[in-house]
């Protein structure tokens, strides 16, 4: 790289921290390519991104940015990943990391909140958000269900009560 890509990364890389909510920091000895490009497709359908970047420059992008305490993580090989939604970059990466041994979760920061490998864990196991929100749906929807139900019931009560005195009568005549 050049020094006009170099600014041009380090840009980019601050614009990116400056949009997301979840930054982790991950440690990649001896990926192979087909299991980089597996780890960048399970990314990709979380909703996150997956990013090898030099840590110098990396750092230069961390600097003044909320995820500035990151700094100390980057020794080393390796690799950004980040996400709007921070359970899913999370869980992505805690994903991945249990079936290869060769990927390793070293922290992360969700906004200004240090976290270190077992934080990210922890994080990972929370529900996603559109698991959250579709639990908060269904909330909201049960009393409107539950009342339209009890509504209903009696009228129904009614209806088979009816049905068994004209049943009766058609009996007896």
């Amino acid at each position: 790289m050049d020094r006009t890509e170099k600014h041009a990364f380090v840009a980019e890389l601050a614009a990116v921290f400056a949009e997301t909510s979840m930054v982790v920091v991950t440690q990649n000895k001896g990926l192979t390519v087909a299991e980089v490009t597996k780890l960048r497709r399970q990314m990709r359908e979380a909703g996150a991104t997956y990013k090898v970047a030099k840590n110098r420059l990396a750092t230069l992008a961390l600097d003044g940015t909320r995820f500035d305490g990151i700094a100390p993580l980057l020794k080393g090989p390796t690799a950004l990943a980040w996400s709007r939604d921070p359970v899913a970059v999370a869980k992505a990466a805690i994903e991945f990391a249990k079936t290869n041994d060769k990927f390793v979760v070293l922290g992360g920061a969700l906004g200004t909140q240090m976290l270190d490998a077992s934080g990210v864990k922890a994080l990972s196991e929370l529900p996603s958000l559109d698991a959250l929100r579709a639990k908060l749906l269904g909330l909201l929807n049960a009393p409107a269900t539950k009342i339209a139900g009890v509504l209903q019931a009696p009228g129904g009560q009614l209806a088979r009560v009816m049905a068994a005195y004209a049943k009766k009568d058609e009996e007896a005549a």
